[in-house]
C-alpha cells in the first residue's frame, strides 16, 4: 500500500508513520522506483494492532518491536480485563450481516430506551471498543467499520438535531473541532450530545482545522471553551506542542479542554489546558466552570 493508502486503512496519520519509522524503526517501507513508500499487507496488519494498543495507553517505541504474535496476546489480554457493560451483545452480528437498517432500527430503540446520555456513555462508547477490537482481530472488514460508523453517526445527529438549540447567551459558549491530521469525529459528536444536554451553546467544526483558524473561529463565536478531541493515532509530539501553542494564541479567559483516547493528553499534561479522560467528566466540567467563571 501507498502512505495515503495505510492512512486511509489503518487511520494513523502519514506524519505518524514517518515519525514512528524514523524513531522506531517500524513499519519499513519499501521504495518504489519513484522513492514512494510503499507498505508490505504484513506491516499494515501490524499497524492495525500498533493503533488500537496505543489507544489503550500503550507506548508506540515499545509495542513497535513485538512481533505480530505478540501484539495479539496483549490485544487479547487488555480485551479479556475489558469489562463489558450489558446491552452491546448483538450489534456485531448485525454490522457483520450487512443488515444496515435494523441496526439503525436497533440504536434508535436503545437511544430512546436509555435517554441520549446514558445512550452516548453506556452503549455507544463501549460499542466503539467492540467494533474497533473486531476489526483488529481481522473479525470485521474495514467498510463493515465504516458502516457501524456511519449508523452511530447518523443517529446521535438526529438525536442532537431535536435537543433545543443552544442560544447565544447561554453558558458555556462551547466551540469543538480536531487539529489537522485528526480525522475522526466520532467523538466530536458524542462531545457534542453531552455539552448540547447540559445547556451549553455548542458550535462544532467537524475535524482538522487549522490551529490558526480554531483561533479565529474561537474569537468571531466568543467562545467560553475551546475543545479538542483526539484518537490514539496521533502523533504525541504534534497533540502537546499543537496544545502549548494554541493555548498561547487564545485569550486567557477562554478555556481549552482536550479530550479522547490519545494518552498523553495525561501522560504530558500542558499547562493551562484541561484533560477530559471520560465522557462522563463533561457534565462535571461544566459544573465547576459556571461555579468558578464570573457572568457579564
Amino acid at each position: 500500500m501507498t502512505i495515503a493508502a495505510v492512512e486511509r486503512d489503518t487511520g494513523i496519520g502519514k506524519d505518524t508513520l514517518r515519525a514512528w519509522e524514523r524513531r522506531y524503526g517500524f513499519p519499513q517501507p519499501v521504495r518504489s522506483d519513484s522513492g514512494e513508500r510503499l507498505y508490505p499487507a504484513e506491516q499494515v496488519h501490524k499497524l492495525r494492532l500498533l493503533k488500537r494498543l496505543v489507544e489503550r495507553g500503550g507506548r508506540p517505541g515499545q509495542l513497535a518491536r513485538l512481533d505480530i504474535a505478540a501484539l495479539v496476546a496483549l490485544q487479547d489480554e487488555a480485551a479479556a480485563s475489558t469489562p463489558r457493560r450489558a446491552g452491546t451483545d448483538g450489534f456485531l452480528e448485525l454490522i457483520r450481516a450487512h443488515d444496515v437498517a435494523a441496526l439503525r432500527r436497533r440504536l434508535r430503540e436503545r437511544r430512546s430506551r436509555l435517554g441520549l446520555a446514558r445512550f452516548v456513555t453506556e452503549l455507544v462508547a463501549p460499542l466503539n471498543t467492540q467494533v474497533g477490537e473486531a476489526w483488529m482481530r481481522g473479525q470485521l472488514q474495514v467498510f463493515e467499520e465504516h458502516l457501524y460508523t456511519e449508523s452511530i453517526q447518523l443517529v446521535l445527529r438526529e438525536a442532537v438535531a431535536a435537543l433545543p438549540a443552544g442560544r447565544a447567551v447561554d453558558r458555556p459558549r462551547v466551540l469543538l473541532t480536531t487539529f489537522p491530521g485528526e480525522p475522526h469525529g466520532l467523538g466530536l459528536l458524542m462531545a457534542e450530545a453531552l455539552f448540547t444536554l447540559d445547556g451549553a451553546a455548542v458550535t462544532s467544526l467537524g475535524v482538522a482545522t487549522p490551529l490558526w483558524d480554531i483561533v479565529l473561529a474561537a474569537q468571531a463565536l466568543a467562545a467560553d471553551i475551546v475543545a479538542l478531541s483526539f484518537s490514539g493515532c496521533m502523533n504525541p509530539g504534534q497533540v502537546v506542542d499543537g496544545l502549548a501553542e494554541l493555548r498561547s494564541r487564545l485569550p486567557s479567559r477562554m478555556a481549552l479542554w482536550a479530550g479522547g483516547a490519545a494518552p498523553v493528553l495525561h501522560r504530558c499534561p500542558v499547562p493551562g489546558v484541561t484533560a477530559i479522560a471520560e465522557l462522563e467528566q463533561i457534565g462535571a466540567g461544566l459544573q465547576r466552570w459556571r461555579q468558578t467563571t464570573a457572568r457579564p
